[in-house]
């Protein structure tokens, strides 16, 4: 999506560690508008599978799958990254390890919210090793639910995790991706 793909020019930081920084439009500080046009495009390859939930993971991309799932007219479910008193069980859970955190969770969803009749699409802000998109298949499979999709903002192609998870029959529909990042010579995007 070159709208994305513009934004992504202007206003994205690149760090240490090959991580952009875009939380002026995407993950801290929200472009409604923009993530509206990232829903529309995410409707118009997934909009005739049935979606009856979104799925996405605490904290980056429950603003997006919020504004997705106004496209499709269904709730969002988020896996949550902490037991609170109010979850304690009647969970489903797995293990996420963070790239941009470097650390280890434990992602939960209550098996209320998610089960064999869900047909969900997965929507994040991110991929790169795959680790949080694995983590909400598994949560997904766990309740014996239906992944028909997962719509991703940016993808680091680079970093191999969209190659790892389309493998095994998911699919991707990633609206920026990533070639390299480089200080020097900037974002590349894949042709």
């Amino acid at each position: 999506m070159k709208l994305l793909e513009e934004r992504i020019r202007e206003d994205g930081v690149i760090l240490p560690g090959d991580v952009i920084k875009v939380d002026s439009f995407l993950n801290h500080l929200i472009d409604v508008e923009l993530i509206s046009h990232c829903g529309d495009e995410w409707y118009k390859c997934f909009g005739n599978e049935g979606v009856t939930k979104i799925l996405t993971i605490e904290s980056s991309g429950i603003g997006i799958a919020c504004i997705t799932a106004t496209k499709f007219g269904v709730p969002v479910l988020y896996a949550k990254k902490s037991r609170s008193a109010t979850l304690r069980s009647g969970v489903y859970s797995t293990k996420v390890v963070s790239y941009t955190h470097g650390q280890s969770y434990d992602v939960l969803v209550s098996k209320r919210f998610l089960n064999k009749d869900d047909r969900v699409l997965i929507i994040d802000d991110f991929l790169a090793n795959g680790s949080a998109l694995r983590a909400l298949i598994t949560l997904a499979e766990k309740a014996g639910a239906t992944v028909v999709g997962v719509g991703i903002a940016v993808e680091k192609v680079f970093q191999g995790g969209g190659d790892d998870i389309r493998m095994r029959g998911y699919r991707i529909e990633s609206l920026a991706k990533i070639a390299s990042v480089d200080t020097k010579e900037g974002i590349r995007f894949v042709e």
